[in-house]
C-alpha cells in the first residue's frame, strides 16, 4: 500500500524478481489501454521480464470497471497463479478494488488465503515534491500531446481512463489552444499543470487517509516501511543505494519470513497473496 509516487510498482517488480512470480495490477486507470505516460505505467524495461496481469487491456469506451468486476477477474488470477505454485502479488493504486478483493463474494480473500500488506510509506510534504517534479517530467516526455490525442470536446469524463488526473485538466487548455496566442497558450498550460499537481497532492492525501484505515482493519498482516529517505537522496545513485537498503531488502525479508512460515504452517493451504496498492 502507498500513495501515488511512492514506489508501489518498484517493490512489487523487486519482489516479484526475488519470487519468480507474477503481478495483478489494482490500479484502476491502469487497466485501461493508452495514455502510459499520464497513467505512469512500467515499462518494458522497468519490467524487468516480469508478467503483469489485467495492466492495460480494457478499453474505456467500455466503461467502468467496478470493484466487483475487478474482484472477480483479480480473482481467477490469483487462482491460476497459486495452482502454479506461484506467490500472487497485487500492485496498484486503488484500494477500493484491493478491499473489494479482500471481500469478494466468492469467498473472502483473507479466509482463503494467508495476506500480507506492505505499506510503503513516504512522509506527504516530501511525496508532494516529488509528485510535483514528476508531472514536469511527464510534460517533457509528450504528457500534452498523448492527451490531445484523446482529446474529445464532447467526452464523458467521468468513464474510464478519461478520469485520471491531467485529462481534465489538460481538457479546458486544449479547448481554447487554437482561439489564442502564444503568450496566453503558456499561461493557460501554466494553470492547467498547476491544476495536475494540486489535484494529485490532494489524491495523496486522500490515499494516505484510506490507507490508514485499511492499516487498522489489517492490522495483523500489515507492515509499514517507510521510503522517506530514499526520496530525500540527491542524486540517483544514493536513492538506489538507499532504496536496497531501507525498502527492497526489509520487504524481501518481511515476505520471506511470511512465506515460510505459511508452509511450515500448513502445507495444503493454496499460496499466500502479498499486496501492495494504494488507496483511491
Amino acid at each position: 500500500m502507498g500513495a501515488t509516487g511512492s514506489g508501489k510498482s518498484r517493490l512489487a517488480i523487486d519482489l516479484a524478481t526475488r519470487f519468480q512470480t507474477d503481478i495483478i495490477n489494482s490500479d484502476k486507470i491502469q487497466v485501461y489501454k493508452g495514455l502510459d505516460v499520464l497513467t505512469n505505467k512500467v515499462t518494458p524495461q522497468e519490467c524487468r521480464g516480469v508478467p503483469h496481469h489485467l495492466l492495460g487491456v480494457f478499453d474505456s469506451e467500455d466503461g467502468n470497471l467496478t470493484a466487483t468486476d475487478f474482484a472477480l477477474l483479480a480473482s481467477q488470477e490469483i487462482s491460476t497463479l497459486s495452482a502454479n505454485n506461484k506467490l500472487p502479488i497485487v500492485a496498484g493504486g486503488s484500494n477500493s478494488y484491493i478491499e473489494a478483493l479482500a471481500n469478494h463474494s466468492s469467498g473472502p480473500l483473507l479466509n482463503n488465503y494467508e495476506c500480507c500488506f506492505i505499506w510503503v510509506d513516504v512522509s506527504l510534504p516530501v511525496l508532494n515534491s516529488f509528485v510535483s517534479k514528476r508531472v514536469d517530467r511527464m510534460m517533457e516526455a509528450g504528457l500534452l500531446d498523448e492527451v490531445r490525442q484523446v482529446y474529445d470536446p464532447k467526452a464523458d469524463y467521468s468513464v474510464g481512463i478519461r478520469r485520471a488526473i491531467g485529462v481534465p485538466e489538460l481538457h479546458e487548455y486544449l479547448r481554447y489552444e487554437s482561439l489564442v496566442d502564444r503568450a496566453t497558450q503558456r499561461k493557460m498550460l501554466d494553470v492547467a499543470v498547476k491544476k495536475i499537481k494540486q489535484n494529485t497532492e490532494i489524491l495523496a492525501c486522500r490515499q494516505l487517509q484510506k490507507i490508514q484505515r485499511l492499516s487498522k482493519k489489517w492490522k495483523s498482516c500489515m507492515h509499514h516501511v517507510d521510503a522517506t529517505e530514499v526520496f530525500l537522496k540527491h542524486n540517483e545513485e544514493e536513492a538506489d543505494e538507499a532504496w536496497e537498503n531501507l525498502v527492497a531488502r526489509p520487504t524481501k525479508r518481511i515476505v520471506d519470513k511470511f512465506s515460510n512460515r505459511h508452509v511450515m504452517k500448513n502445507d495444503s493451504v493454496e499460496h499466500c497473496l502479498t499486496t501492495i496498492g494504494a488507496a483511491s
